[in-house]
């Protein structure tokens, strides 16, 4: 499942990349304010979160660096 996903995000231009990558950071924060305050039902959504949170950062920086035949996607 994982790959599907890495694929889907390969396949938006950088500024969709840092849209959804904002809009996560909020619902990180959102999450973890949540949490420490009243609990959460489902804990393990912070995790997933910082997964896609780093994985949407590796992807634009290799496009910055050219790496993997990455190409800056505007």
């Amino acid at each position: 499942m994982a790959s599907a996903r890495l694929k889907e995000l390969r396949d938006k231009l950088d500024s969709e990349l840092e849209f959804d990558r904002d809009d996560l950071q909020k619902e990180l924060f959102n999450l973890r304010f949540k949490s420490s305050s009243e609990g959460l039902a489902n804990p393990s959504r912070i995790s997933v979160l910082r997964r896609d949170i780093a994985r949407i950062n590796t992807l634009l920086r290799e496009r910055k660096l050219n790496i993997r035949g990455a190409q800056s996607r505007s």
